[in-house]
C-alpha cells in the first residue's frame, strides 16, 4: 500500500470507530534482516533492511490517561495508569506499553492517552517485524503530537522505548534492532545495527544496479516469540558470556568457545561469534561492491542458526533449500526462528523461477504454502503520512 492508501484506509478505520476525524496519520516499516541474527542482544552487528511495506496508525491525543485502541484483530480500551507486564496481552500490548514507556522517560505528559486506529500492511506473524512496526508508528506519532524530539538523537529515545514495550510490557525478550530500522530506515540502504554501542549507520544496497533482488519467502509457520523459546536461546547466550567472564559475546572470539564445556552453551555461543564475523566480511564486499559475493555468508547464516542455535523449522529449511538449488546467490532464514520468513538473493530475472520451486517443493512436501515479498530498494523509516484535510 502506497502511504496515501495507507493514510486513507487509518482514517476511514478511525472515522468508523471513533466517529472523528484523528489528529494525524502515521507509519513505521516493518523489516528483513540481511544478516546477524540472534546477535542484537549479545552485543553484536546486524544489517536489517526497511520493507516497502508498513503498518499505520491514525490518532487523536487525549489528556485524560486513557487509550482506546481498534485494529482489525479487535479492540481495546483502557487506563495507561493501569498497564503491566502481561497488561494488556496480545496486540494492544505493544501500543499500551510504548506510551506507557515513553511517559516513564518523560517523552510525553503523565496524563497522555489516545484513540488509535491502525491498518497494517506489514504481514503479522511472519517474522517480518511487524510488532516493532506498529510500536514505532505509534511512538512517531505521540513524539510528534507532544512536540518530543525526532532528530536522529530523539529516534534513538523512541526506539529504546519500543524496546521497553516489548521487553516489559508484551514479553517478548527481543534485541533493539527492529526497532532501530523501523525509526531510522533509509531507503536503498540496509542499516549497521551496532548493539554494543547503540549507533546505526546506513550502508548503500542497490541491489537494482547489480541485477538482483531480495526474495522474501513467507512460511506462513506461526511465528512466535513470546512462547520461552526465545527466551531460553538469550538465557543461554547470556549464561555462556558470564561463563567466560564477558560481558557479552560481542567480546568473545573462536578460542574461548573451547572453554565452554557443554555443548548446547558452545554451539549457541559458537553461532553468535561467527555471525558477529559473518557481519563484518558482508561489509566488506558491500563496500568493494560484491554483492553477490555475499550469498554464502547468508547461507552459511542460516546453517549455523539451524544446526548450532537450532531456531529454524522444516518450513524455513525447505524455502532455503529450494531457493539455492533453484540457483539463488545465497538464503538464510530471517527474524527470530521458529516459524517466519526467509530471503533469498537471486538475480533479478529469476525471482519467479525461484518462488515457484519454493511453493513447488513446498507441496510436494506437504508444507503450507509459502507466500512471496519482492525487495528492491527498501523502505523508509517511521513518518508522518499525508496530513488529514
Amino acid at each position: 500500500m502506497s502511504d496515501a492508501e495507507l493514510a486513507a484506509a487509518a482514517t476511514a478505520r478511525f472515522r468508523e470507530a471513533f466517529g472523528a476525524e484523528p489528529d494525524g496519520v502515521w507509519a513505521a516499516p516493518g523489516r528483513v534482516n540481511l544478516i546477524g541474527e540472534h546477535v542484537d542482544y549479545a552485543g553484536g552487528l546486524s544489517l536489517p533492511i526497511a520493507l516497502m511495506h508498513s503498518t499505520a496508525v491514525a490518532v487523536r491525543a487525549r489528556t485524560d490517561d486513557r487509550l482506546r485502541l481498534r485494529s482489525h484483530l479487535g479492540a481495546w480500551d483502557g487506563a495507561v495508569d493501569e498497564v503491566a507486564p502481561g497488561e494488556p496481552s496480545g496486540w494492544p500490548a505493544y501500543l499500551a506499553g510504548v506510551v506507557w514507556a515513553m511517559r516513564r522517560a518523560g517523552l510525553c505528559d503523565s496524563r497522555f492517552g489516545a484513540d488509535v486506529a491502525v491498518v497494517s500492511a506489514v504481514p503479522v506473524g511472519a517474522g517480518l517485524s511487524s510488532s516493532a512496526a506498529l510500536e514505532c508508528a505509534l511512538a512517531i506519532a505521540v513524539a510528534d503530537l507532544v512536540g518530543a524530539p525526532t532528530d536522529e538523537a530523539g529516534r534513538g529515545a523512541l526506539a529504546a522505548a519500543c524496546v521497553g514495550a516489548e521487553n516489559e510490557i508484551a514479553l517478548a525478550p527481543t534485541g533493539g534492532m527492529d526497532q532501530a530500522i523501523a525509526l531510522c530506515g533509509k531507503e536503498g540502504h540496509a542499516l549497521l545495527v551496532d548493539s554494543g554501542d547503540g549507533t546505526v549507520a546506513p550502508v548503500p544496497l542497490d541491489l537494482a544496479a547489480s541485477g538482483l533482488a531480495v526474495l522474501v519467502i513467507d512460511t506462513r509457520a506461526p511465528h512466535r516469540l513470546v512462547d520461552g523459546r526465545y527466551a531460553e536461546r538469550r538465557r543461554s547466550v547470556e549464561e555462556a558470556a558470564a561463563s567466560l567472564g564477558v560481558t557479552t559475546l560481542r567480546r568473545a572470539t573462536d578460542a574461548d568457545l573451547v572453554r565452554l564445556e557443554d555443548s548446547v552453551p558452545r554451539r549457541r555461543a559458537r553461532h553468535v561469534v561467527t555471525e558477529i564475523e559473518r557481519v563484518r566480511e558482508t561489509l566488506r564486499l558491500l563496500a568493494s561492491g560484491d554483492i553477490c559475493d555475499i550469498g554464502p555468508l547468508l547461507t552459511a547464516s542460516h546453517v549455523s542458526l539451524r544446526d548450532d542455535f537450532e531456531v529454524s523449522c522444516p518450513e524455513l529449511d525447505n524455502a532455503v533449500d529450494s531457493a539455492l538449488a533453484a540457483g539463488a546467490h545465497g538464503a538464510r532464514m530471517t527474524g527470530g526462528g521458529f516459524g517466519g520468513s526467509a530471503i533469498a538473493l537471486v538475480d533479478d530475472r529469476d525471482v519467479d523461477r525461484v518462488a515457484m520451486e519454493v511453493l513447488s517443493n513446498a507441496r510436494t512436501r506437504g508444507l503450507v504454502a509459502p507466500a512471496f515479498l519482492r525487495l528492491g530498494t527498501g523502505g523508509v523509516a517511521a513518518r508522518r503520512l499525508v496530513p488529514v484535510m
